[in-house]
């Protein structure tokens, strides 16, 4: 059996235990805590479930701050053999409403305004890319 002086201290162990991971689990990062002012517009994910995921988001952004694109690309959800595709839009001009899937996303009329794009492949390779519609159209 256990005595009561060390139940007192295994309660005591257990709440202190609980607290770190109510604060751990609690101070994790956020979207919110971003400066940019991000905002989802958009989103499309596709209905396979027993294949790869396909997540493509339209956001717009308020202040532009290059290093947060790839933060908020890297806290939005991903699958393992999935692909996760971000667009960042500035929140002044136009944003699509609506996305699909496949090589073009959204109408070609968007592009300009279109600031960054933020990609998680399957084999979980990122790579965020500026202006990815500069030249083309």
């Amino acid at each position: 059996m256990i005595s009561k002086k060390n139940r007192k201290y295994l309660f005591l162990a257990f709440l202190i235990l609980i607290g770190y991971i109510v604060y751990d689990t609690a101070s994790l990062p956020s979207i919110n805590d971003l400066k940019s002012g991000f905002t989802e517009v958009a989103a499309y994910r596709n209905k396979n479930n027993t294949g790869p995921i396909i997540r493509i988001y339209a956001v717009s952004v308020k202040e532009h701050f290059p290093d947060e694109i790839q933060k908020y690309g890297d806290l939005m959800p991903h699958t393992k053999y999935g692909e996760t595709t971000v667009y960042f839009f500035q929140a002044q001009g136009e944003i699509p409403k609506n996305l699909t899937p496949g090589n073009v996303n959204f109408d070609t009329k968007y592009n300009a305004n279109c600031i960054a794009r933020y990609r998680k492949d399957a084999m979980g390779q990122v790579s965020v890319v500026k202006k990815p519609f500069l030249n083309k159209g």
